[in-house]
């Protein structure tokens, strides 16, 4: 199988870890050579509630008793997106009520930046540098990291980069700008938290000009951060909130969400003005509408603050210099790339998964399903630990 993984199948990296999964559920993922492993990223945030939770298994499996793909995005009416969509719009602040389903996180930018620019008539796009948004062509134009985008250029005109967190460069949103679009918590760049009310004068400025906000939720999103999303922590509401990852519980989903007002403008002139064949799927809706029940029905969220305190109680030591984030989407920070990348192979070898951030070498990624237990987040953390104390030797 290894063989022709690498024959067959298209690579992102000269040297991928190369696990032979065999089945995988709860927080562990178990391999083809019978080995397991404690999972403390969860497919980069997308495992909300784990692997193969029950409740998402049996509405898959309900729904694909009922029927799969049957049209188009937007032109039948299928209960599973239908519920979805309406549960959206009860959970998120007034006025954002109207949801495009979308099939990936980076198709829900593509789709938000099309309805900033057909809203307010205008073509300039601020973004933020060491920004990700995702691969499209779309997305990698609003990405602020020009090593991943020169090979690709040229990309789409009219894009400015101002500087996450820098009060000074919202002087540069204006009356010409379409909208302004952040990671409510930057996460390639190292799990970087909007600080001194930053998004509240961000919200203040686009306001000012007519310049739509949007906010990248689709790491932060769906309880990662103790709130469902991560804009609930500051005190401000998007034009637009974009989400994906974990809203799928483990199948691939996006989706937009903004004022119906908004939204409806995609309709007309042109018609048609953002479709999609597989938007919508049924099976993956219904995926879906479970996750974010379960999030939001149970004590889930709540527990997640509790569970991030524990991690830093647990995880003191000389060569993790500072832990970023919020609740479950926390950085460890070392002292240098190599640590970093000791760090994550070791443990694999212990039988703990961890993972790399995009544009920042020197942090350890743990984001690990919303539904892990206290007793197996000390079993990550004392492996974690203990290669630790091998490194430091």
């Amino acid at each position: 199988m290894k063989k022709d993984f690498f024959t067959y199948q298209a690579q992102t990296t000269p040297h991928p870890l190369a696990m032979e999964v065999s089945y995988a559920e709860g927080s562990y993922i178990y391999t083809t050579d019978h080995k397991k492993y404690l999972d403390f990223v969860a497919g980069v945030s997308a495992c909300s509630l784990g692997h193969k939770h029950p409740k998402v298994v049996k509405a898959i499996k309900e729904q694909l008793d009922k029927y799969l793909h049957v049209m188009v995005y937007g032109e039948y009416i299928q209960k599973p997106a239908v519920e979805l969509s309406k549960l959206l719009a009860s959970l998120l602040p007034d006025p954002l009520e109207k949801t495009y389903l979308t099939n990936s996180g980076t198709e829900a930018i593509e789709g938000s930046l099309k309805l900033a620019r057909r809203v307010t008539g205008r073509s300039q796009i601020i973004a933020a540098n060491r920004a990700y948004h995702g691969n499209t062509m779309g997305s990698m134009s609003v990405m602020g990291y020009e090593e991943r985008k020169q090979a690709f250029r040229p990309l789409i005109p009219d894009i400015f980069f101002i500087t996450f967190n820098k009060k000074e460069d919202l002087q540069h949103i204006t009356e010409k700008t379409a909208c302004v679009i952040l990671e409510t918590i930057q996460g390639g760049a190292g799990f970087i938290v909007p600080t001194n009310n930053y998004l509240k004068e961000v919200r203040k400025r686009c306001t000012e000009v007519g310049a739509v906000l949007i906010l990248d939720e689709i790491q932060p999103g769906f309880g990662r951060t103790g709130k469902l999303f991560g804009f609930e922590n500051y005190q401000i509401i998007p034009d637009i909130i974009v989400m994906g990852k974990g809203m799928g519980g483990g199948l691939p989903i996006g989706a937009f969400t903004a004022a119906t007002s908004m939204m409806d403008q995609l309709q007309d002139n042109p018609k048609l003005g953002h479709i999609t064949t597989f938007g919508g799927n049924p099976v993956i809706a219904a995926a879906a509408l479970a996750t974010l029940q379960e999030i939001t029905e149970g004590d889930l969220m709540a527990e997640v603050l509790k569970k991030e305190k524990l991690f830093r109680s647990l995880l003191i030591h000389p060569l993790i210099k500072e832990i970023r984030g919020i609740g479950l989407m926390l950085a460890l920070i070392t002292s240098s790339s190599e640590i970093t990348n000791e760090i994550v192979l070791r443990c694999q070898d212990q039988g703990l998964i961890l993972f790399w951030l995009l544009f920042e070498p020197n942090a350890v990624r743990i984001t690990p399903p919303l539904t892990i237990s206290e007793e197996e987040i000390r079993e990550g953390c004392q492996i974690l630990l203990n290669v630790l104390n091998e490194i430091q030797k």
